[in-house]
C-alpha cells in the first residue's frame, strides 16, 4: 500500500534554507515535513571549516552546522523524511509530491529549497584536491588565502567578481580563461583591467590541478593554450573555478516560472513564486550572494510568507462557510 503523508507545510529540500524554513515553520505550529533530497543537509556537508556563519567565533565543520540544524528544525516539531522527489504535481491545493519509492506527499503550501551545485571541470585532480586549495566560492573561502597567490578559473561575470573579491586578500591574483574576450559585464570588465592585482591570462585551459606540500594542498596548475596547444605551469596555492552554478530546477521546468538561468524567479522581496502557495527561498532562487547565513534569511522569509498565505487562506475558507 502506498504510504501518504500530509502537512499544511511541505519543504523540499534540507540545506539552511530547508531547515531556517522549517524551524520556523514548525514554531508557527504549521507541522512541517521536510523531504531531505539526494543531498541530506545541502553543500555545506561537503564544506569542511566554516568561519563566516554569525554566531560562532572559532571555525566550525559545514557537516556539524546541518547535523545541529537538523536537530533543531526536528525538536520543534518538523518530520524529516528520507526521500527523493521525483514528481510534482502544483496544478491544485494540497500540492503533491512523489517520492522516488512512491510515497505520496501533500502539502497546504510548498517551500521550494533545493539549492544549486557550482559546475566543475570535472577532473580526477580537482576532486582530489578540493578543500584542500581547489573552491568553487572566493567568498566562503577567499579569506583563508591572505597573502597568497591565486588564481580564478572562467570568464563570466562569476568569474570576474571572485577575482576582484580576492584583492581584498591576495596581492597576486590571477583569472585564468580559455578564450580571448571575457563575457562578463563591461563595467565588472573595467574594474577588473584596472586593478593593478589582477593578471589576466587569455587562450589558456587547466589540464590539471597539481597537489603537493605537507599536508597535501594545491601548488600549481598546469595549463594549456588553446590556440597554440603549448603547455605551461602556474605556481597557486588557491584555485577557485567559478564557471557558474546548476540550481537544482528540473523537477519544476514547466511547473513554476524559472528565468533565463534556470533560477526560481520570485516577487521582489519575497519568496513567492508564480503559484499562488508555492515558495521559493536560498540559492535555488538566488544567484546572487549564494552564502549559508542569506539561504537561512530566505528560508525564514519563505516560513513568514507561507504562514501569513495560509492565514488569508483560512480566513477566506471561513467567511465563505457564514456565508
Amino acid at each position: 500500500m502506498t504510504a501518504t503523508h500530509s502537512t499544511r507545510m511541505l519543504i523540499l529540500g534540507s540545506g539552511p534554507a530547508g531547515l531556517s524554513a522549517a524551524i520556523y515553520g514548525a514554531r508557527a505550529g504549521m507541522a512541517p515535513i521536510v523531504v531531505q533530497g539526494i543531498q541530506p543537509g545541502g553543500q555545506l556537508t561537503t564544506t569542511t571549516d566554516v568561519e563566516n556563519y554569525p554566531g560562532f567565533r572559532d571555525v566550525i565543520q559545514g557537516p556539524w552546522l546541518m547535523e545541529e540544524m537538523t536537530a533543531q528544525a526536528e525538536h520543534v516539531g518538523t518530520t524529516m523524511m528520507y526521500d527523493t522527489i521525483v514528481d510534482v504535481d502544483l496544478s491544485q491545493r494540497p500540492f503533491k509530491l512523489t517520492g522516488d519509492g512512491g510515497t505520496i506527499y501533500y502539502g497546504d503550501v510548498l517551500v521550494i529549497a533545493t539549492g544549486a551545485q557550482a559546475k566543475w571541470l570535472g577532473m580526477d585532480s580537482e576532486e582530489a584536491l578540493k578543500g584542500k586549495g581547489v573552491s568553487a566560492c572566493a567568498t566562503c573561502d577567499g579569506f583563508f588565502y591572505r597573502g597568497k597567490k591565486v588564481a580564478v578559473i572562467g570568464g563570466g561575470n562569476t568569474a570576474v567578481e571572485e577575482a576582484l573579491y580576492l584583492t581584498n586578500h591576495s596581492h597576486d591574483v590571477t583569472l585564468i580563461h580559455r578564450r580571448d574576450s571575457l563575457r562578463a559585464e563591461k563595467i565588472l570588465q573595467d574594474r577588473l583591467f584596472a586593478n593593478e592585482r589582477i593578471t589576466v591570462l587569455w587562450n589558456k585551459a587547466v589540464d590539471k590541478f597539481v597537489g603537493g606540500g605537507q599536508p597535501e594542498g594545491l601548488v600549481a596548475l598546469e595549463l594549456r593554450d588553446t590556440v597554440t596547444g603549448e603547455t605551461s605551469t602556474l605556481d597557486v596555492e588557491g584555485g577557485f573555478v567559478a564557471i557558474g552554478h546548476h540550481p537544482a530546477t528540473e523537477l519544476f521546468r514547466g511547473h513554476v516560472e524559472l528565468d533565463d538561468d534556470h533560477y526560481i524567479k520570485v516577487e521582489p522581496g519575497t519568496t513567492r513564486t508564480n503559484i499562488p502557495g508555492v515558495f521559493a527561498c536560498g540559492d535555488v532562487m538566488d544567484k546572487i550572494y549564494r552564502q549559508a547565513v542569506t539561504a537561512a534569511g530566505t528560508g525564514c522569509m519563505a516560513a513568514l510568507d507561507a504562514e501569513r498565505f495560509l492565514a488569508e487562506v483560512d480566513f477566506e475558507q471561513v467567511a465563505e462557510a457564514a456565508e
